[in-house]
């Protein structure tokens, strides 16, 4: 039986391919999300102040927007079947795709569907939060 190499090489004792990768992920992608959830937490308590209760909701939904769509990312970074350089790239580049064409569809349905919406603090936000999800890259694993 020929062992089959992955992004992790192999997997730990005891794991499956399929939970070794989701472990190899689960730490950034945790600890931004509190970060993002932190983040918007406190834009949103500072949109209430200067533009009352649809400037929060707005910086709210902002969050939102960039959390799921970045949850949605992770999720198929992590179901991805990397098997080569260009294999794990192709992934990357996927769930790149999913979390760019997520955030501008959940956007759009904000945007149209809220329209006491403070966009500046909606926008705001969701470039913040954007942000920090992109900082689950220096996150160390241990």
């Amino acid at each position: 039986m020929k062992e089959e190499l992955s992004y992790t090489s192999a997997p730990s004792p005891g794991t499956t391919r399929s939970n070794s990768m989701r472990r190899t992920l689960g730490k950034p992608v945790l600890t931004v999300l509190k970060w993002q959830i932190a983040a918007t937490a406190l834009l949103a308590a500072v949109a209430a102040l200067i533009a009352g209760a649809h400037g929060a909701g707005s910086a709210a939904a902002g969050g939102a927007v960039s959390i799921v769509a970045g949850m949605a990312s992770a999720l198929v970074a992590v179901l991805g079947k990397g098997n080569s350089a260009g294999g794990i790239l192709v992934g990357a580049l996927r769930a790149e795709a999913v979390k760019i064409g997520l955030a501008l569809l959940l956007l759009w349905l904000v945007l149209s569907n809220y329209p006491q919406a403070a966009v500046g603090a909606l926008l705001g936000t969701f470039v913040v939060t954007m942000l920090i999800f992109s900082m689950a890259f220096f996150v160390r694993e241990y």
